[in-house]
């Protein structure tokens, strides 16, 4: 049977993994990859490529990284490739001029069970609202932000050990097998799509920012352990430690729930053994893993080995 041209589209490591096993399962053609520009990055502002780029270079396969997608020049280099189907992970919006070029269609695979966590960040949302189950979804892919005809979705547990970084992993493996079924479904001409529900009770993977990346400390431990979680290891739940002599910003990547309640000393920070506790007046939970201001990620036992706590830090 006729091997599949490919066309990929993506950008961060989640898309890279998903190429690689296109790549390596060699059922099919990729054709060319499409991914972003190179941006400057560190203190030298030395050009840094994607993921998929670095990965595709590896591959020696032909790279695109237009600036504007309705480019003519580029949409005519589209056309030149003459692939039968576009794969799209962790990438840009697309426009019609460029999603409605291959027949076979242009689908993207979403970390989510569609219809809910539509949007940027899918795996972190998932953490932070609590939820036990999560997924990925393939879809065809229209002109709104992933509301497209279903081809397939599979789920998978999240337990309460996982955070976004090891739920991020086990995603990719998933949407591997997801992906290639996905193909193979497209080669065949097999496919019976499924129209995504608009309910009333959707959730939205809204892009992560400073101010809902920041704890709430009116929240519950439980909604707090959530939060660190699906921000770990990016881009990392924060707060402010402030005494009378400094504020020190700080990146929380690892908590859990304390064993007792204590009546006195609410959101002041304490030392105790191997951790940093903070008392609630809902609770208390134990600090494992910060990040100080220009200092490197590190287990607060490590930390309380050269840190004294001078004055009293209470959390903001």
């Amino acid at each position: 049977m006729k091997r599949l041209k490919i066309v990929f589209m993506g950008t961060p490591a989640f898309a890279s993994g998903i190429l690689r096993a296109i790549v390596e399962a060699n059922q099919h053609d990729v054709v060319a990859v499409i991914t972003v520009a190179d941006k400057p990055a560190g203190r030298g502002q030395k050009l840094l490529s994607s993921d998929v780029k670095s990965y595709a270079l590896t591959q020696n396969l032909k790279i695109f990284q237009p600036t504007n997608l309705k480019d003519e020049l580029f949409i005519s280099q589209l056309n030149v490739l003459q692939s039968d189907v576009f794969v799209v992970v962790a990438f840009r919006m697309l426009p019609k001029v460029v999603w409605q070029i291959p027949p076979l269609g242009t689908f993207n695979l979403h970390a989510s069970l569609l219809p809910q966590y539509r949007g940027a960040a899918p795996i972190n949302w998932a953490i932070i609202n609590g939820e036990t189950e999560t997924g990925v979804t393939t879809f065809f892919i229209d002109d709104k932000i992933d509301t497209g005809e279903i081809i397939l979705s599979k789920s998978i547990a999240i337990l309460p050990s996982d955070d976004a970084g090891f739920l991020h992993d086990k995603l990719m493996l998933l949407g591997q097998k997801v992906v290639e079924d996905t193909l193979n479904l497209i080669k065949v001409g097999d496919i019976t799509t499924i129209t995504q529900a608009n309910k009333d009770n959707l959730k939205t993977a809204y892009k992560l920012n400073a101010e809902n990346c920041k704890i709430n400390w009116q929240a519950s431990p439980e909604e707090i352990v959530n939060l660190i979680r699906g921000l770990s290891p990016y881009p990392g739940a924060w707060t402010i430690f402030k005494n009378d002599k400094e504020e020190l910003r700080v990146k929380i990547f690892e908590a859990k729930l304390g064993h007792h309640i204590s009546n006195e000393d609410y959101f002041k920070v304490k030392p105790n053994q191997n951790y940093l506790e903070i008392n609630l007046p809902n609770g208390n939970f134990l600090i494992d893993e910060i990040q100080l201001p220009n200092k490197k990620r590190m287990k607060v036992k490590a930390l309380l080995n050269g840190w004294y706590i001078e004055n009293d830090y209470f959390i903001q």
